[in-house]
């Protein structure tokens, strides 16, 4: 049986007195996808940040590639990071590129590829994501839908083994936050790529992912299947499927 692409063992962190991970362990095997859902606050963006080397975990293990990345230094997270792309939540475009040179920034700045060989990726990329010939409009022109795409397509550039996904529906109407996901499913399917998908729409969830793991209060309040979080019990699950905070609800009643 193939090593888990990324594994979580044991990890912490917190900031000063606010625990934001506590003993967290998962594994996301090669191909698959899990979404990260949970209320604001509970640890999603944290998780991502350590899986990029933004953080460093207080104590415990994170194994990537089967390599501990716990006290990688600055080059070692850069060679690394050749082998994940990364979707932001706001798209995260250079305003001053268009599409096209948007698209084959990283191969720029991280491979020696003539420019023919550069062109040839992006025209495919963009086809890829419903974009063909769209190299020479800039973002301004774009709507926010397009935007996602294009930020997909860069992804994708340097043919990446990990592809991280902060919100990607965000701020779409739900006909192209369901394309979106589509698009993330069809890259797993056509790539064979490892993704984490940090959401709080439980209907690209349930599209994209194989596994969905719902954080609370710094712990894995559920991890299962899609089909086991469909037809789970679990009050936490099926409140938060519903759209309803009922953690953020308890907390309060806390007074936490």
């Amino acid at each position: 049986m193939e090593a888990p692409v990324i594994q979580f063992k044991h990890v912490n962190k917190a900031f000063g007195e606010k625990v934001i991970l506590d003993d967290m362990s998962f594994q996301i095997n090669q191909g698959e996808t899990l979404a990260v859902i949970g209320p604001s606050g509970t640890g999603k963006s944290t998780v991502l940040k350590l899986m990029i080397g933004l953080l460093v975990p207080d104590s415990g293990e994170i194994i990537i590639k089967g390599k501990n990345v716990v006290n990688f230094n600055e080059d070692e997270w850069n060679a690394l990071r050749c082998d994940m792309g990364m979707v932001f939540q706001y798209s995260a475009l250079f305003d001053f590129l268009d599409v096209g040179e948007n698209v084959a920034f990283g191969l720029r700045q991280h491979t020696k590829k003539s420019d023919e060989e550069i062109q040839e990726i992006v025209t495919e990329l963009l086809k890829m994501v419903g974009l063909a010939g769209s190299e020479k409009a800039f973002p301004a022109e774009l709507s926010g839908g397009m935007k996602k795409r294009v930020g997909l397509a860069r992804a994708l550039a340097l043919n990446p083994d990990i592809v991280f996904y902060d919100e990607p529906t965000a701020g779409l109407d739900p006909i192209m936050a369901n394309n979106i996901s589509r698009l993330i499913l069809k890259t797993k399917q056509t790539m064979g790529v490892t993704s984490v998908l940090v959401t709080h729409d439980m209907m690209s969830a349930f599209l994209a992912a194989d596994n969905v793991l719902l954080l609370n209060k710094g712990k894995i309040g559920f991890l299962g299947t899609v089909e086991e979080t469909k037809a789970t019990t679990n009050p936490m699950v099926r409140e938060f499927i519903r759209g309803e905070d009922v953690i953020v609800g308890q907390m309060e009643k806390e007074g936490k």
